[in-house]
């Protein structure tokens, strides 16, 4: 695998190596031996997966300390925009976003870290993601902030394909008002 640096402190992109042949392909999603020769610390405790039609947005989600959840998010079927929100108060990139495309083609994946608020919109008319948790969900501690926060200014790349949003994220505070303790 190689480990592709963001500029977010933790927030880092897995390109894995496909082995591809008349039969199709391989490829290992997660080696744990291999992360920690990589030097990510990463124990993953749940995976959850996710099917969504284009125009979908998700997001912006994350737990509370002392249930934070880092994740490890790759598209088994379609194309989505991903993006992590970085709100570790200490963090040089407080307040900033990371988007990246992420797709069933390539196969890359993004490793987002404790502190940070992560959503996806979907590009292609069918997307399935999956994602490795190092903590379970925890329900109490869930929060949100709002996609369309103007002073985050997130361009989700759906161009003109009318948004899909649950009224749950729609109704989540901008990041001036939201809760987080990191």
């Amino acid at each position: 695998m190689k480990i592709v640096e963001t500029g977010f402190r933790g927030l880092i992109v897995i390109k894995p190596v496909i082995h591809t042949d008349t039969r199709g392909y391989f490829f290992e999603s997660y080696n744990q031996f291999e992360m920690k020769e990589a030097g990510i610390s990463f124990s993953p405790l749940q995976d959850n997966e996710s099917k969504s039609l284009k125009g979908v947005i998700r997001g912006l989600h994350y737990q509370l300390n002392p249930y934070p959840q880092a994740k490890l998010v790759r598209v088994v079927m379609g194309k989505i925009f991903d993006v992590a929100l970085d709100i570790r108060r200490d963090s040089l990139t407080f307040g900033k976003w990371f988007g990246i495309d992420l797709d069933s083609e390539n196969k890359d994946q993004l490793l987002i870290p404790h502190g940070f608020a992560h959503g996806f919109s979907v590009l292609s008319e069918i997307a399935v993601i999956q994602y490795k948790c190092d903590s379970f969900y925890n329900a109490q501690y869930e929060r949100g902030i709002n996609i369309n926060d103007p002073s985050l200014d997130i361009y989700w790349k759906l161009g003109s394909t009318i948004p899909v949003i649950s009224e749950k994220d729609l109704a989540q505070p901008n990041m001036k008002d939201a809760e987080f303790n990191f």
